[in-house]
């Protein structure tokens, strides 16, 4: 470790900036936001550094920098275009024991300035020792995407009740197990959403819940979309809720990648499903994610696609709310979206598909009965068949039986999103012996329409096997 990461409290300290450009405009603005009474010395300066002396913001002083112009300051940062100058601003204030940054050159400085993450009062500060600051910018732009923009809301919350939360739960081991509930649930989201008042005081009724009880208060659910497979198509909610999640159920289409990304110390129990053969009866599931709530936990039930799209998301949040459960649902980009995406498929386009129509290939007892056939051969739409592997060839002669031309085109999408992604393009009338000779396992999609023509100009994704 080449530097040691500090915070400095300059509020009101002394801090000199030479130089008058762009650069030192960079980092006398950092300063300002930290409450530093800044100095200013360049013979000439920017606009806008002018303008801050006029409103009172900085002192300037018109002059060329001397040794002597560094005595009394706090922090120094040299950032004129001259080396020779900036060495001698960083002896001057070496010689004087003031720490020192150079711009660009980390051969002089004491101390440098790290890519930041600004959600005060949570401050995150992201560095390469020098070697990068461009690669110190990408880092802080990827955790930036992990860190909620009200993040900051939530601290200030818990800081401002910490004394009070100390009262109420005095043991450190219960108050402990406390927060780490309090700060990753409804009151976080509240927090998160805004609702910075509701939160405190759902904080408060938490806490003292808590001190009644011995121990913390009930968990709460979150039925988290988790896309079509690629990791990169979670949401940044979907990303944080399973990072901070004590349990995570579930299923059998979320993809290894995603699982990857669960807090290691997280619990994992698997609810998948397959044709004919469930893992845990859904009745069970439902009862199964309130069960673990009420027992404290933060859980997330993780389900391929979106919740509510053929997810059954509706039957488990219905369990919750007669359990008094607390619950949210994060929608994720569903498998119609993602794999027709990257399969090069519009769903809809003007001159093909004015409408679109997601179905599921077999309904709730493991028959196609019921679909509305006529409604589903209709031209100028786009049909998309969820779980329609096993029934492919059925699917394909119904609807054809009722008015569908044979020669409409269709596509099957396996692992869609994934780096196995693998599309066969066919008709209604070929597609099923297509891939009738062919290893395609679930999880598929199939795609129904003219739109299926457009993949021959319009597929952009690559996998590792094409």
């Amino acid at each position: 470790m080449d530097y040691l990461p500090i915070f400095l409290k300059l509020c009101g300290a002394p801090c000199l900036v030479v130089g008058g450009g762009e650069v030192a405009g960079r980092k006398l603005g950092l300063l300002l936001e930290a409450g530093a009474a800044v100095t200013v010395i360049a013979p000439a300066a920017d606009a806008a550094i002018v303008e801050m002396a006029e409103g009172g913001r900085i002192r300037l002083r018109a002059k060329t920098f001397e040794a002597a112009d560094s005595e009394g300051f706090r922090l120094v940062i040299a950032a004129t275009d001259d080396r020779e100058v900036n060495a001698d601003v960083a002896a001057a204030a070496r010689g004087r024991g003031i720490p020192v940054n150079v711009v660009d050159c980390p051969d002089l400085c004491d101390f440098i300035f790290p890519a930041i993450i600004d959600r005060s009062p949570v401050v995150i500060a992201v560095s390469t020792g020098g070697a990068s600051p461009v690669l110190a910018r990408q880092l802080r732009t990827r955790i930036e995407a992990c860190i909620p923009s009200r993040f900051g809301t939530l601290a200030r919350i818990a800081g401002g009740l910490r004394d009070h939360i100390k009262r109420a739960i005095p043991d450190a081991r219960t108050r402990r197990h406390f927060w780490e509930q309090a700060l990753q649930g409804p009151v976080a989201e509240l927090a998160l959403q805004g609702r910075a008042e509701e939160a405190e005081m759902l904080l408060l009724e938490e806490a003292e819940a808590s001190a009644k009880q011995g121990g913390p208060s009930p968990g709460s659910v979150a039925l988290v979309g988790a896309g079509p497979g690629d990791p990169d198509l979670l949401t940044l909610r979907a990303l944080r809720l399973i990072q901070e999640a004590d349990v995570v159920v579930y299923d059998r289409l979320v993809s290894p990648e995603i699982l990857a990304l669960v807090r290691r110390d997280s619990r994992r129990i698997y609810a998948g499903k397959e044709r004919s053969r469930h893992s845990i009866p859904q009745d069970s599931i439902n009862e199964l994610l309130a069960n673990l709530a009420a027992e404290g936990n933060c859980v997330v039930r993780l389900k391929g696609g979106d919740p509510f799209i053929f997810g059954r998301g509706g039957e488990e949040i219905e369990t919750l709310m007669a359990r008094g459960i607390p619950f949210q649902v994060v929608p994720g980009i569903t498998a119609a979206a993602g794999c027709a995406a990257y399969a090069g498929i519009p769903l809809t386009h003007r001159d093909h598909a004015h409408a679109c129509v997601f179905v599921a290939g077999h309904l709730k007892d493991g028959t196609l009965q019921g679909l509305d056939w006529p409604h589903l051969a209709r031209p100028h739409q786009t049909v998309v068949v969820y779980m329609g592997l096993q029934g492919l060839p059925q699917i394909c002669a119904e609807l054809i039986r009722h008015g569908a031309p044979p020669s409409r085109p269709a596509a099957l999408v396996q692992q869609g999103t994934t780096r196995d992604q693998q599309v066969a393009v066919a008709t209604l009338e070929t597609l099923p012996a297509r891939i009738s000779d062919s290893e395609v396992k679930a999880p598929t999609l199939v795609i129904i329409g003219d739109v299926v023509e457009l993949r021959e100009k319009l597929a952009w994704y690559r996998n590792r096997k094409e």
